[in-house]
């Protein structure tokens, strides 16, 4: 893409010192590796699934994106601006705080609930682009609600009042009042039934399309990012494993791990049966990891005696995929 990214990435870590060290033994500290040298861009109207099982660091490697964490080392650009030096707090008080928004997983526990559903929406607004008018707020309240098709009656609700789905269209609506450049989503439609994500997917796929707004979707949920992505991040253990276009890693998934993922989708289609792979073993600890052999090793279907001698860097395949693993081809892992 020829854009430049809103968000764009460069050998990203986030460590958390669990031990601090010990200047008389000499020992490194000890650290947990939740973000282990990211690099990627977010693209204007591009959406952008995150995948990984629970611990992978997806919702670390969020929250630092969303610059609600400092990272540990790297670079980070917004709209070309290298905001590498920039705290997370300094961040919050600058004008690109409004260029960044994050919808949360839980929408109960994400609205406070003693605030009305207009106040809930007009925070964000007053806190970062306070309106010169009374008019002017409640006309981009409005606005918000409108175009997450949130009935105006509602404003003067409370959240105990509204439906689970009416309550994800608030954190949208209370994300979008400020018009961002991103939606950082962490899974928006988990804690909602099957028939409401639908709708709710739909809503944001037409923000995007509509409004250019880039959307990064963090989720466990493999067929809802199919739905809604046009490009997945496939972490483990805090590293990408894989990255590319969506259609060709789901049909030819080049890493282990991402076609372990893939083969434990459910699926209803008659006649339709999957392999599942199943990874054995326990999985390396994210403290202090080797940096001398895979991190899948030992879990690995197809790991061989250099997985445990050397660490695989991320390589472009020859379809523009990137993949970290000794022996992937663009047809699967071998």
């Amino acid at each position: 893409m020829s854009q430049t990214p809103i968000i764009a990435i460069e050998h990203l870590k986030k460590h958390f010192v669990l031990k601090h060290r010990n200047t008389l033994s000499g020992r490194e500290p000890v650290k947990l590796h939740a973000v282990d040298d990211v690099t990627l861009a977010i693209h204007p109207g591009e959406a952008l699934g995150l995948v990984g099982e629970s611990g992978c660091g997806k919702s670390t490697l969020s929250r630092v994106i969303s610059r609600l964490l400092d990272a540990s080392s790297g670079r980070m650009f917004v709209e070309g601006k290298d905001v590498t030096a920039m705290s997370a707090s300094a961040f919050a008080k600058s004008d690109m705080r409004s260029d960044i928004q994050m919808v949360f997983q839980d929408p109960t526990e994400s609205l406070n609930p003693r605030f009305s559903i207009f106040d809930l929406i007009a925070d964000p607004l007053r806190q970062l682009k306070p309106p010169k008018s009374r008019a002017e707020l409640v006309a981009k309240v409005e606005g918000a609600a409108r175009s997450v098709n949130l009935p105006l009656e509602l404003l003067s609700r409370f959240p105990h009042q509204l439906s689970g789905g009416q309550k994800a269209r608030v954190g949208i609506a209370r994300a979008m009042v400020v018009d961002p450049r991103l939606l950082v989503l962490d899974e928006p439609t988990s804690a909602l039934d099957v028939s409401v994500q639908a709708t709710v997917l739909q809503l944001l796929d037409k923000i995007r399309q509509e409004q250019g707004v880039a959307l990064l979707f963090v989720s466990h949920d493999l067929n809802v990012v199919r739905l809604l992505c046009s490009r997945i991040v496939v972490m483990y253990l805090g590293q990408i494993v894989e990255s590319g276009d969506t259609d060709p890693l789901f049909h030819r998934p080049a890493h282990p791990y991402t076609r372990a993922l893939l083969s434990a989708i459910p699926t209803l289609r008659e006649g339709a049966k999957r392999d599942r792979i199943k990874l054995d073993g326990d999985p390396q600890s994210p403290i202090n990891p080797s940096g001398t052999r895979c991190r899948l090793y030992g879990r690995c279907p197809a790991q061989q005696a250099l997985c445990n001698q050397a660490e695989p860097e991320l390589r472009r395949l020859p379809d523009g995929r990137q993949v970290r693993c000794h022996f992937a081809t663009p047809d699967g892992a071998e």
